[in-house]
């Protein structure tokens, strides 16, 4: 059997490094497991059991930092060493989570683990990414356009990936594509994320942003993304209103830089400079990490309940 562990908050790489493994196994049986909805026990039996049907099996274990408890563990790695140990071919079994580390002793059940932590990508690669994509499909466009697809999408190859194809259904090729164009099929066709929670946020509308919560979580997005998402949200923020106490938050050049020129995406910073000052975004950011911290303890089994009061407490820590 062989044991894969692919972490980290770059969704669409670890796609493509998922996909490589069922490459390897082509017709395989695959099952996947949230591991913070199912039991161990069950996960275990899957592991121990043999297809029936297909000769070879991929298992996959999805948000597996959630696997905390000794007990879990100690089953889990018991069966990982029993399989590796009776040479159980044609089996791979993969760990997703979007954290960098899970437990340890997972990763030592297994001499020959692969481990590989996909990390967010630096500006130049995003640039490069989406300049490469859209060339690939005939479609031509600028910086400014790729800087808005930045600015609008989460900052995953996946997320893009999405996107831009979603794009591609709108935008004529052979055809200078503006930023504006960009702008306005995005925001027509935007799927919930932490930047739509976040402009629900700036909006101070409670009943909507618990809305787009439940949508997120929902659709099994990792409350820690939510939360890394919305981070840097309020980090945004700062920057913006400090350039509006040195007066230029009409600059062009100086919202470029903070990723801003986007005129829908300042629009929700905006909303949020007449709700926030510098003290309640410092307050939120505190109130993240501290969300944080209490998602990695035992209270995390009432995460839905945890992301909701989060939630609340942001909009109460506004500034009116």
């Amino acid at each position: 059997m062989s044991v894969y562990f692919f972490l980290g908050p770059e969704a669409g790489k670890k796609q493509d490094a998922v996909n490589s493994v069922k490459n390897k196994y082509p017709g395989a049986e695959i099952t996947a497991f949230y591991a913070d909805e199912t039991p161990a026990g069950l996960i275990a039996d899957a592991l121990q059991n043999i297809s029936l049907f297909a000769d070879a099996r991929i298992i996959i274990i999805k948000n597996s930092e959630s696997i905390k408890k000794k007990d879990d563990i100690d089953l889990l790695v018991s069966c990982i060493k029993s399989i590796t140990d009776n040479s159980i071919k044609n089996t791979a079994l993969i760990f997703l989570s979007d954290e960098t580390k899970i437990n340890t002793s997972l990763y030592n059940a297994d001499p020959k683990v692969n481990r590989q932590i996909f990390y967010e990508m630096f500006e130049r690669e995003k640039a490069e990414w989406l300049k490469q994509f859209f060339s690939r499909e005939g479609v031509n466009i600028d910086r400014n356009c790729i800087d808005t697809i930045i600015e609008m999408v989460e900052n995953n190859t996946g997320a893009f990936k999405d996107e831009c194809s979603r794009l591609l259904l709108f935008l004529p090729k052979g055809k200078q594509i503006t930023s504006e164009d960009i702008e306005k099929w995005l925001s027509h066709n935007r799927e919930e994320s932490a930047f739509t929670l976040f402009s629900r946020i700036a909006s101070g509308d409670l009943s909507r942003a618990l809305e787009s919560l439940s949508c997120i979580l929902a659709a099994k997005t990792s409350a820690q993304s939510v939360l890394a998402g919305l981070a840097w949200c309020f980090r945004k923020l700062d920057d913006y209103l400090s350039l509006l106490e040195t007066g230029d938050a009409n600059n062009s050049i100086e919202l470029k830089k903070i990723g801003l020129s986007a005129p829908k995406i300042r629009d929700d910073y905006t909303a949020a400079s007449r709700r926030y000052n510098s003290d309640s975004t410092a307050r939120c950011l505190a109130l993240t990490a501290e969300c944080d911290t209490l998602l990695r303890s035992p209270a995390a089994v009432m995460e839905n309940i945890i992301m909701e009061r989060y939630i609340l407490s942001l909009i109460r820590a506004s500034a009116i």
